[in-house]
């Protein structure tokens, strides 16, 4: 009997990836384990193995395909004894190819509208009723706001399952098929609030430059993931911020003592320091340390709990070709300043090379951006939910500070903390970054 591949979901919040490559061609025998294929997610670049043993009969999606759905038929298998021509016939009515989301959403809306119209009360059609929007806006995607907004379905009503809680299209299918209410205000549509404006259209963008002075470049799946999530974060999440200043001296002179202290490991390249801590790493912890001496404020926020995590789990931005990641230093509280560095550096290199498993890179509990190394004074960053805090760390520079009256000259570092204010209010958050700036001015007590 034929065995079908479909294309595995890589994380849980994976709906599509990138067929990348092949790593067998028709008519070659695998068994479980033999790595097939290569995946690209908007993060990383991931290997998939065979579960079953058998011949391939047939590439169905060839490498190269963008934006393969999870679940979606990818290649067939002949079990042992089958004839894989007779196998590969299976697979003629498969797609070759992933259709785009636009293309997707213009096919799959109309029967769901058609469905909603048949559901939908006599006094309130399908095709004119909007949901109510108020100051706390459904989080949703857009082709589940079209949907909810043709079938009048009050996306408030609605459960996500999506990322986050995010309501997706399935849940407003769901919620289509088990009778949901009509949005408040379905039979006024008149007297519904105006919608927010649409961003300007690519062809309207377009007309605002001479034609042939620019280069179109189409965005790629880390680039589009980044650009959503950010305007999610950015227009869900209440921000508030918090700066102040760490005096550095004292970390900068251990930093050196620590490093010069370091043993020598033999290596393919030579005897090399086994660690060589950066001042980044030190940040790491003493952001862990400060999240272990406020535990109140190293949380996440849902509409139904406070979720309080038990460690300092940090995530780290680190740029990439096309947009960055955040490799995550899980407990590191509990980790020495050495072991942070060695595995921040792991992280770094195969984060570049779009190698991380999805575990290394998703959730946590806070994150740092470091923009010092590019002589940035201070900047705000923007928080990657479900955290509830991310530090922003600016170049440390010599600055001229007055100490029991008379002025003198100290290496300053500016931090911006930005926190949810729903769950770390500022008062809270005002005791974050004196934990911090405490850990980061005696730094000794981070040896200990």
């Amino acid at each position: 009997m034929p065995i079908n591949i479909t294309m595995p979901a890589l994380s849980p919040t994976m709906e599509e990836g990138n067929l990348a490559k092949w790593l067998v061609k028709e008519g070659d025998k695998v068994g479980p384990g033999d790595v097939i294929a290569e995946i690209e997610t908007d993060k990383a670049t991931m290997e998939v193995e065979a579960v079953d043993e058998g011949t391939v009969a047939k590439i169905v999606v060839p490498a190269g395909t963008e934006g393969v759905k999870v679940n979606a038929l990818i290649a067939i298998l002949a079990g042992e004894g089958e004839d894989a021509a007779a196998a590969a016939k299976g697979a003629d009515a498969a797609p070759a190819k992933a259709e785009t989301p636009k293309q997707e959403a213009k096919a799959e809306a109309a029967p769901v509208a058609a469905k909603a119209a048949e559901a939908a009360p006599a006094a309130a059609p399908a095709a004119t009723v909007a949901p109510a929007q108020t100051g706390n806006r459904p989080f949703s995607s857009p082709l589940a706001r079209r949907i909810a907004k043709e079938a009048g379905i009050d996306l408030a009503a609605v459960s996500g399952t999506g990322p986050y809680g995010r309501v997706i299209k399935k849940d407003v299918e769901a919620a289509i098929a088990g009778g949901a209410k009509a949005a408040p205000g379905a039979a006024a549509p008149a007297t519904a609030p105006a919608a927010a404006p649409k961003p300007m259209s690519d062809d309207a963008v377009l007309k605002l430059f001479e034609e042939g002075s620019y280069d179109l470049v189409p965005h790629d799946g880390m680039r589009k993931t980044i650009a959503k999530r950010l305007l999610e974060a950015k227009t869900t999440v209440p921000h508030f911020y918090l700066t102040l200043d760490c005096e550095l001296d004292a970390l900068l002179a251990l930093r050196a003592q620590i490093n010069a202290a370091s043993p020598m490991r033999k290596t393919e390249k030579g005897d090399v320091p086994a660690y060589k801590l950066s001042v980044n790493d030190m940040i790491i912890k003493a952001m862990a340390l400060a999240l272990r001496d406020v535990p109140e404020a190293n949380v996440s926020w849902t509409d139904a709990n406070m979720v309080k995590h038990k460690h300092s789990d940090v995530g780290v931005a680190v740029s990439v070709p096309g947009g960055l990641i955040t490799p995550i230093i899980r407990k590191a509280e509990q980790k020495t300043l050495s072991a942070i560095s060695n595995e921040m550096k792991d992280l770094a290199k195969r984060a570049r090379d779009r190698k991380l498993k999805p575990e290394e890179y998703q959730g946590g509990t806070t994150a740092v951006s470091n923009l010092g190394m590019f002589g940035v004074k201070d900047f705000a960053a923007i928080i990657n939910p479900p955290h509830a805090t991310i530090l922003a760390v600016g170049a440390g520079e010599e600055r001229a500070v007055v100490k029991k009256g008379e002025v003198t000259v100290a290496t300053v570092m500016s931090v911006t903390l930005s926190t949810d204010h729903r769950a770390v209010d500022g008062a809270l958050g005002a005791e974050l970054a004196q934990a911090f700036k405490r850990h980061i001015e005696n730094p000794m007590g981070m040896l200990v």
